[in-house]
């Protein structure tokens, strides 16, 4: 029992004199993550992902449906920004701006991505102006009342779904997702 007390003691000496000498990175400032910050930090990184998958998609291949039964891409660009002006008209209080325009009516890839651009305009001031206090206040949803903060979960959850099938649609045509390139890009400057 002596020898496996003194083992371990030796062992947690060497251990921690390893350690010790091993070059350290710099440590790094702290961070105060809130919910409001980083719900904001989500939706941002939703945006860019969506922009980025409609950019990637060429013209042609905007009818582009990998099965008769499921939305061409285009019309998925389409429902995530008449998604988004939906939650984001609830986060206001103000009227669906976009209330009758159909997701499925025929668009052009830059009409489409004006649409898209457009709802992430439309969101960006109610969303980034959200704090923590804010984000459990309640808001008029038809006959219900809905905390604030669940608006940009909305965003970010919705829009992630959407991103992930874009995803898909351009692995089919033979394109890199624009999250993917991102991280491939970042793993070669590291």
């Amino acid at each position: 029992m002596r020898n496996a007390t003194i083992g371990a003691f030796v062992f947690a000496l060497f251990v921690n004199a390893a350690t010790s000498a091993a070059p350290q990175e710099p440590a790094q400032a702290a961070k105060t993550m809130t919910l409001a910050s980083q719900m904001q930090r989500g939706y941002q990184s939703v945006q860019q992902a969506l922009t980025g998958a409609a950019e990637k998609m060429p013209e042609e291949q905007y009818g582009f449906r990998p099965t008769p039964e499921i939305k061409p891409f285009g019309q998925l660009v389409a429902h995530v920004a008449l998604a988004q002006f939906g939650a984001c008209a609830i986060l206001t209080g103000q009227p669906n701006p976009r209330k009758d325009e159909k997701e499925d009516a025929s668009r052009t890839k830059a009409e489409a991505l004006t649409l898209l651009k457009a709802s992430s305009t439309y969101c960006d001031q109610p969303v980034s102006a959200l704090t923590d206090t804010a984000m459990s206040e309640l808001t008029k949803f038809e006959q219900n009342e809905v905390a604030k903060g669940l608006i940009p979960v909305e965003l970010v959850a919705h829009g992630m779904e959407m991103y992930g099938t874009m995803a898909v649609y351009l692995r089919l045509k033979g394109i890199v997702p624009p999250t993917t390139e991102r991280e491939k890009q970042m793993k070669k400057s590291q």
